[in-house]
């Protein structure tokens, strides 16, 4: 199977706090990684750093065949202009913890401002497609709403039709239901295991045991900054083989 991601030997600090301290990790296409680990492990600066929004101290990362921010000369990278960083990135899909719609747009106008503004497609065409992704996610209702009138599960899921807006190869969740109520957790998982049947291609940072039992094809343990054991959801959850996830996983457990 292809390997969709390619991620070697990536190392990120801030200062003199080492986030990344040279993590490997392939993600296959059509396969959902599931990230876990401790407050402070280097989960979201990583999957910051798969779409250059984090640039890496050393290492590289590919999305698809392609340098993430950087082209090849030689046996030098070179970082890409940030009009070429931002065309790249459009192939990466990100859901972040806080949503961050805009607040002064509709539902509808929030899909597809990226599509338009990214990727210069006509606005009739968007927005037909941003019906259909709203009918997806079950906000078909919704799309003249202001974010203000909906609930953070609401607000979550219209954040997930947006990055599908722009068709990426890679969607990145990062703690997608942290921030939520939660009985509203479960819609937003809802809507991401059906991604997972359609064969999207996810890496996902989550505290939700549960969801990653279900819908992994791979779960990644992190901690200080390194990836300590990964494998099939039930041989690390069920019998992890390092300590630290044994401890990790008695306490969320």
């Amino acid at each position: 199977m292809t390997v969709m991601v390619d991620i070697r030997s990536v190392h990120k600090s801030f200062g003199a706090l080492q986030v990344l301290n040279g993590i490997d990790l392939q993600v296959r296409a059509g396969e959902v990684t599931v990230v876990l680990g401790p407050s402070g492990s280097g989960k979201s600066t990583l999957l910051r750093t798969i779409n250059h929004l984090e640039k890496v101290d050393r290492g590289r990362i590919s999305v698809d065949g392609a340098l993430v921010g950087y082209r090849r000369a030689g046996n030098r990278l070179y970082e890409l202009p940030e009009r070429e960083v931002l065309r790249r990135r459009t192939r990466i899909g990100f859901v972040f913890q806080n949503f961050h719609l805009f607040p002064h747009l509709t539902v509808v106008e929030n899909v597809i401002e990226a599509p338009v503004s990214a990727l210069k497609r006509p606005r009739k065409e968007a927005v037909e497609s941003a019906h259909r992704l709203l009918e997806r996610v079950g906000l078909a209702d919704k799309a003249t709403a202001y974010p203000r009138q909906l609930s953070g599960g609401q607000q979550q899921r219209v954040a997930i039709a947006r990055a599908l807006a722009l068709e990426p190869r890679l969607l990145l969740f990062d703690e997608p239901t942290s921030a939520l109520d939660p009985e509203l957790v479960g819609e937003v998982l809802d809507v991401i295991r059906d991604l997972a049947g359609q064969g999207t291609t996810m890496i996902v940072v989550t505290h939700e045991i549960a969801f990653a039992r279900e819908v992994a094809d791979t779960v990644v343990f992190m901690a200080d900054g390194r990836i300590v054991e990964q494998g099939p959801p039930g041989e690390v959850l069920e019998r992890p083989r390092h300590e630290r996830t044994r401890a990790f996983l008695s306490k969320v457990l």
